[in-house]
C-alpha cells in the first residue's frame, strides 16, 4: 500500500467517526420548569435556542456562552440576543450522556438575578442527587 492509499484510510475512518458522533446526539432534558419557560421566549430566540441546543447535543459549544460556576461544576449558560431582549440557557453537558437544561429565562439586568442563579443551582444539586454524584 503507498502513502496516498494510507492516507484515504485514515480520512476515511476519520470520516466515518466523525458522522457516527454527529448522527448520535445526546439526549435532551429539561429540568423543572425550563422547558415551558424556553416556550414563551419570542419565536425568534425559540428557533436560535434550539439550534444552540442541538449544537450541544453534537458535542460542539454554542457561538455564544459562558461558565457558569457559580451554579456548579461544567454548567454553561448560552446567550441569545434578539430583537425583543436578552435570552439566557443555562445547561449542564458533562453528566452521563444527557444535556440537561436546568433554566430559560429573559434577562431583564446587566446582571443575572440572584433567584435566576439560586433556581439554576438547586436544580443543579437535585439532579446530581438523583444520578448519585
Amino acid at each position: 500500500m503507498d502513502w496516498t492509499e494510507a492516507a484515504a484510510r485514515v480520512v476515511d475512518t476519520y470520516n466515518n467517526l466523525y458522522n457516527s458522533r454527529m448522527n448520535d446526539p445526546k439526549p435532551v432534558e429539561f429540568r423543572g420548569s425550563s422547558l415551558d419557560d424556553l416556550r414563551v421566549f419570542p419565536m425568534a430566540a425559540r428557533r436560535e435556542a434550539g439550534h444552540q441546543i442541538d449544537q450541544v447535543q453534537h458535542g460542539q459549544d454554542p457561538d455564544d456562552w459562558k461558565p457558569m460556576n457559580t451554579v456548579g461544576q461544567g454548567v454553561r449558560e448560552i446567550r441569545i440576543r434578539d430583537a425583543v431582549g436578552a435570552f439566557r440557557i443555562i445547561y449542564v453537558a458533562k453528566l452521563a450522556d444527557t444535556v440537561y437544561v436546568l433554566h430559560c429565562f429573559q434577562k431583564k439586568t446587566a446582571k443575572t438575578g440572584k433567584p435566576d442563579l439560586d433556581l439554576a443551582a438547586k436544580r443543579y444539586r437535585d439532579l446530581r442527587k438523583e444520578l448519585g454524584l
